[in-house]
């Protein structure tokens, strides 16, 4: 720990119940000090200066709306930019989270960094859904600005469809009434790769099968179906490490950095058309893979863990030494 504020603690600010169980197991295994901060349950004093944290480690999950907790994704924003400005060092504060919760944010960075990604439009209101398709090549979905395991994504082949959901009032704008309209771009090989970071460093990558008519990627374990067996996730279909060009990890990792998240992940699919990477998701809350040691060959919380010792050790912040 600091050794020049040995009673500091790391926070832990959270919301779902299981996904950060293995990080608190290993920080106990360690006998690093934490607090857990539930963001469904904030409260602070928002004139103090100082908290006894030498760091605190976002891992709010903005598919929380998903779970009827919608008002964390944005009362977290709030706390966030709070330590922010009395000093506390924050591991994907709240520049990242605030791309994390907008994948219109997404594109609109991966635009300006010149890396490929799937053509889409961004609407507030169902009513515009058809003409916001126009250009775009079919079939498109229709996503939820602020994310969620694939919850809320549709898929339509052609303006007539999309016009009657529209009308129905099926289209899912999440909780910040927004929505992107997206080209639905085939995978080849039905596959998606998700590319882990950790401090600026390419971690591991895994690929994942595409479940037929779901969105929701999750790798873990308790994302659909309990518990893995013979290396099948919990999402019913097999998982396996993946070596991705040099060139894919570069631009994957040049589109975390700068969010300004510390770890995560970047999700690409090689579109079958042209056979040409396509970057379409940044995760800077990302679970790791089920099963790791057998997946990856190793446990990827030992080196998140690795790294919150490291920051632990920086010099605490003069305001909070005020």
């Amino acid at each position: 720990m600091n050794p020049s504020n040995p009673s500091a603690r790391v926070g832990i600010l959270y919301e779902h119940p299981l996904w950060f169980e293995p990080l608190f197991d290993e920080l106990d295994r360690r006998d690093i000090p934490f607090d857990r901060i539930d963001a469904s349950q904030l409260s602070y004093d928002p004139v103090v200066r100082s908290l006894p944290y030498s760091v605190v480690l976002n891992r709010m999950s903005p598919s929380a709306w998903l779970r009827g907790d919608e008002s964390s994704v944005f009362s977290t924003l709030n706390y966030l930019a709070y330590l922010e400005d009395i000093g506390t060092p924050v591991i994907n504060g709240r520049q990242a989270f605030s791309y994390e919760i907008s994948k219109a944010r997404q594109i609109t960075l991966a635009s300006k960094l010149g890396i490929r990604h799937p053509r889409a439009r961004v609407i507030t209101h169902p009513g515009n859904a058809v003409e916001a398709a126009d250009g775009l090549q079919w079939p498109v979905l229709v996503k939820p600005n602020i994310g969620g395991s694939g919850a809320g994504i549709m898929s339509f082949d052609n303006p007539k469809d999309l016009g009657e959901a529209a009308d129905s009032g099926e289209l899912e704008f999440g909780p910040d009434h927004t929505a992107l309209v997206q080209e639905h771009l085939p995978a080849q090989g039905d596959a998606i790769v998700r590319v882990e970071f950790l401090d600026g460093a390419f971690l591991y990558a895994i690929r994942l099968l595409l479940v037929p008519g779901s969105f929701n990627l999750c790798p873990a374990d308790y994302c659909e179906l309990p518990g893995i067996a013979d290396g099948v996730s919990g999402r019913g279909l097999p998982i396996e490490a993946y070596q991705p060009p040099d060139e894919v990890v570069r631009d994957a990792g040049r589109l975390l950095a700068a969010t300004g998240a510390d770890l995560g992940s970047v999700e690409y699919l090689v579109n079958a058309r042209d056979g040409m990477p396509y970057f379409y998701d940044v995760n800077a809350l990302s679970n790791f893979v089920a099963d790791a040691q057998d997946v990856i060959g190793f446990d990827p919380f030992v080196n998140f863990v690795d790294f919150i010792e490291q920051k632990t050790s920086l010099p605490v912040p003069i305001s909070n030494l005020a």
